[in-house]
């Protein structure tokens, strides 16, 4: 459509506020319609926010701020009940930024036609989508099955997927965020670890003056790798870095501003390394498969007793030999005297955080969808569509993900050629 009206606004009587504080359900509240153009040829978008239901996933994909922001322009947000609940969203604000709050999962994917969420549907979200939504949410590369793949193809569903989302500069602006969350997080989690109070060791990970510091031990140069060194340098550890490639060694450097200890991932080095850290931070990555596993169990057994190991890259099966996954609601376990933290899916562990950055990123997408009048319109124009969608229609369009699971593959740029 070519005006696009009906945003909502509210009204709150001041004896709202106490209830407001509390998160109980907004009573009084009066929608205000107000006209709002938009651009020639842009749409009015259905967007729905389901509560997540995978194990400890706290996060949700759309913050109250970025509903404002969309509902500001036309766009039509259902939030299921308690979906912002972890993150401390409260469904009283999703209503004043215009959202409507629905009571179940049926009701979001029967009103919408986008569908955003952080972790991939389940089975029984599978049943839910509605044949040629769009979904938006992670992949999970290494938990994808090929019965997700065709339940997708057979809806003809378009679904973006945050791990294939490029900005022009070909970064990743997902990945970016989440890996900035677990790399600071992970230097947290060890510095704590080390405390008396958690059965650690009792050393304070900074040292103070006239005490030596803890010695941080990270494997991998990535992202991961540079906030966990950027956060233990800030806290006054000393750390060492450890990377299969000079390159990116040298790239940490440059991004920490100081020389620091590096070393190329060969056994010999990797082992003295291993040996005399009170922390090791597993932060290998591997864009496609597992990382590999730079720490043996024979490295974890030459480590002080109550030094401590946070994986990481146990969302892709870990870069240690001992490593196994764990749960935040148990996070730890103990193997020759080292205390292992080995939580897939760390950034869930500060949920406000983690959403905000997922919506900053996120609302803007939408917002460039409702422009351009649906996403098969941004496929010639906005990289970040077009690198992200992997399955369109009937095809799966990410040739690495057709290969994995034996698929035929289908280039979107031909695609959208043929629809011309």
């Amino acid at each position: 459509m070519t005006h696009g009206f009906c945003i909502f606004a509210t009204t709150i009587n001041a004896s709202m506020d106490y209830g407001r504080k509390l998160g109980a359900p907004a009573i009084g509240l009066e929608t205000l319609e107000r006209a709002v153009k938009t651009l020639p040829g842009a749409c009015s978008l259905k967007i729905g926010v389901p509560r997540e239901t995978h194990l400890q996933e706290k996060r949700v994909a759309l913050t109250p701020g970025s509903v404002g922001v969309l509902t500001a322009r036309g766009h039509q947000v259902v939030v299921e009940h308690e979906a912002g609940r972890h993150a401390q969203f409260a469904d009283n604000l999703y209503r004043e930024a215009g959202a409507v709050i629905a009571s179940c999962a049926k009701e979001v994917y029967d009103q919408t036609d986008i569908i955003c969420k952080i972790t991939p549907p389940d089975e029984e979200n599978l049943q839910l989508l509605r044949p040629r939504q769009t979904l938006v949410s992670a992949v999970h590369l290494g938990a994808v099955k090929s019965e997700y793949l065709q339940a997708l193809l057979a809806k003809q569903i378009t679904a973006l997927g945050f791990e294939f989302i490029e900005s022009a500069d070909g970064t990743i602006p997902f990945m970016q965020s989440m890996s900035e969350i677990a790399g600071i997080s992970s230097i947290h989690i060890a510095g704590e670890l080390l405390t008396g109070e958690k059965g650690g060791p009792g050393l304070l990970l900074g040292g103070i003056t006239g005490v030596p510091p803890a010695t941080v031990t990270i494997i991998g140069a990535g992202n991961v790798g540079y906030h966990a060194a950027a956060t233990a340098i800030a806290l006054g550890a000393t750390v060492k870095v450890i990377d299969e490639e000079v390159h990116r060694l040298r790239r940490l450097e440059e991004l920490l501003g100081r020389k620091i200890y590096t070393c190329v991932a060969q056994h010999d080095f990797v082992a003295h390394a291993v040996a005399h850290a009170d922390v090791v931070i597993g932060a290998a990555y591997k864009k496609s498969g597992r990382p590999p596993m730079v720490v043996t169990e024979e490295m974890v057994m030459s480590m002080k007793d109550g030094s401590v190991i946070v994986d990481v890259s146990i969302d892709q099966g870990g870069c240690i030999e001992t490593s196994r996954t764990t749960t935040h609601d148990h996070p730890t376990y103990e193997v020759h005297g080292v205390t292992h933290y080995c939580v897939p899916n760390i950034p869930s562990r500060v949920p406000r955080t983690a959403s905000t950055a997922i919506s900053n990123i996120l609302s803007p997408i939408l917002v460039r969808i409702g422009e351009a009048g649906g996403i098969p319109n941004l496929f010639a124009t906005d990289v970040s569509i077009r690198t992200g969608i992997y399955t369109f229609q009937n095809h799966v369009t990410q040739k690495p993900l057709a290969q994995m699971f034996k698929l035929d593959h289908m280039d979107l740029s031909l695609l959208y050629a043929a629809q011309m």
